[in-house]
């Protein structure tokens, strides 16, 4: 495979910068549906593979993910590669989301990034929730828009809604959606339903963006 899938279409209106998640990678269903939509919509989405993923991919195991300052700075050598010519998003799903989150308001404020799109962000490990990955987002410039399940066990509703996070983070919920967005039967919903609501609300949200 190659170092990157790029989802491009005719007259492309923004970049979206798609990292995955810890457990799966750039071609897992849900990046490569979300790709797809995105790019129906006029969104160019590039992915990549951090270095683990990578090197599972070829063959080395099931290795776990990159310490987060490695996976910064690799998510920082994409953005390096692909801002210019298109207004650039970062962002991604899960830890993708969240390694970009940490890189967005410095490169907003370079005038290098448009915004950060988080699809399902781990706001605490699984079981964990007073171990909060939300210090940086108290006070936070970059506009940005995290589309959530509203049961996510990494960020439910509930707790989420008592964080206090900055008014330039936006938060679309997802009725009764866990971490990958699946709600049960009972909720009248299906997965399908809550992607193409992912991606309607993330290209909404890009082209919300004078120039984009």
């Amino acid at each position: 495979m190659s170092e990157y899938l790029i989802d491009e279409p005719q007259a492309p209106q923004a970049r979206f910068l798609f990292a995955h998640g810890a457990g799966a990678p750039m071609d897992s269903e849900f990046m490569q549906t979300l790709a797809a939509g995105l790019c129906e919509q006029g969104i160019e989405v590039v992915r990549f593979e951090f270095p683990y993923m990578a090197q599972r991919r070829s063959g080395g195991g099931k290795r776990p993910p990159n310490t987060m300052l490695q996976l910064q700075e690799n998510f920082n050598a994409q953005i390096e590669q692909f801002a210019g010519d298109l207004p650039l998003f970062i962002g991604g799903k899960s830890m993708g989301g969240r390694v970009a989150s940490l890189l967005a308001n410095d490169s907003y404020a370079q005038g290098v990034v448009a915004g950060l799109i988080c699809l399902g962000y781990p706001f605490h490990p699984q079981g964990k929730p007073e171990k909060l990955r939300t210090e940086h987002l108290l006070d936070f410039a970059c506009p940005t828009l995290i589309v959530q399940g509203d049961r996510d066990p990494l960020g439910s509703f509930a707790e989420v809604n008592t964080y206090g996070l900055a008014e330039a983070i936006e938060i679309e919920w997802l009725a009764d959606g866990d971490h990958d967005f699946k709600p049960r039967r009972a909720s009248g919903f299906t997965q399908a339903q809550h992607w193409q609501t992912a991606v309607d609300k993330v290209a909404g949200f890009m082209q919300r963006f004078p120039g984009s």
